[in-house]
């Protein structure tokens, strides 16, 4: 039962750490020291006043950057504050590709679906995003289809750009790695078009609808320093095992907005 239970889980919410018997426990190290430095978790991010962050080598401040050996969780700093644009001419820069390798490789193991660079402790304005058919195969039918979920690609967009297509809304329970082992219900748009580059550092632009479009939402909303727990449906916030359970009186019905 348990582990039918936290199948069911992952398939309802954007990404969330699995019980030792199912998946990891919470966030993984990250490979190799390419942005290592003397900074911790619990580190407060310098203020920095430029609009975008350069690298370089002549630079005293070339070494601005961080290492974590699990996602950062709630409280932590770099979760409450804007993250930073980057240079597009850096994108290409060893330290950024650096950066963007490890977020897919903890998004993958953790697993999730999507993940922020201000998730492993990195404030600059990077979301990389994917579901497989794995994840989906989890989620009975009639839920996938209530969520208009399908596999897509992996995506990795920096400096993203978020905008609503339309007025069309639903709600649905959302989680996150970095308040793990909860949920709650939050009203997300259903079509929305985010633009920004590539890791190669071309113009991208993505129009997504539906389960895409809620976790494009959601890690740009990190990048903005806010989680879901700020944005939830009062009364819905709840443990893991309890999803199963009733809303409480008052709070709105799950799915699209009449």
């Amino acid at each position: 039962m348990a582990l039918a239970a936290a199948r069911r889980l992952l398939s309802r919410i954007r990404v969330i750490p699995l019980p030792a018997a199912v998946g990891a426990a919470g966030g993984v190290g990250l490979a190799g020291g390419a942005y290592a430095c003397n900074c911790s978790s619990n580190s407060k991010i310098p203020a920095l006043n430029t609009k975008h962050l350069s690298f370089s080598s002549t630079s005293s401040s070339s070494s601005l950057c961080w290492k974590l050996p699990s996602i950062v969780k709630a409280g932590d700093p770099v979760l409450h504050q804007p993250a930073l644009n980057i240079n597009p001419t850096e994108i290409k820069s060893e330290k950024i590709q650096k950066i963007i390798d490890d977020m897919i490789l903890v998004m993958r193991k953790s697993p999730g679906v999507g993940l922020a660079a201000p998730q492993i402790g990195i404030p600059f304005r990077i979301i990389v995003l994917e579901d497989k058919e794995e994840y989906i195969s989890y989620s009975p039918e009639e839920e996938t289809k209530a969520q208009d979920r399908r596999p897509f690609d992996l995506l990795v967009i920096l400096n993203p750009k978020l905008k609503n297509k339309s007025n069309r809304t639903a709600f649905f329970f959302e989680g996150c790695l970095s308040v793990d082992r909860f949920q709650a219900v939050v009203e997300r748009y259903l079509d929305v078009e985010v633009s920004g580059f590539d890791r190669n550092g071309e113009p991208i632009k993505i129009n997504a609808s539906g389960w895409q479009a809620r976790i494009l939402q959601h890690e740009c909303d990190h990048l903005d320093g806010t989680l879901y727990v700020d944005k939830m449906v009062p009364k819905t916030f709840r443990y893991w095992r309890n999803m199963d359970m009733p809303l409480a009186h008052g709070c709105p019905k799950l799915g699209p907005r009449a």
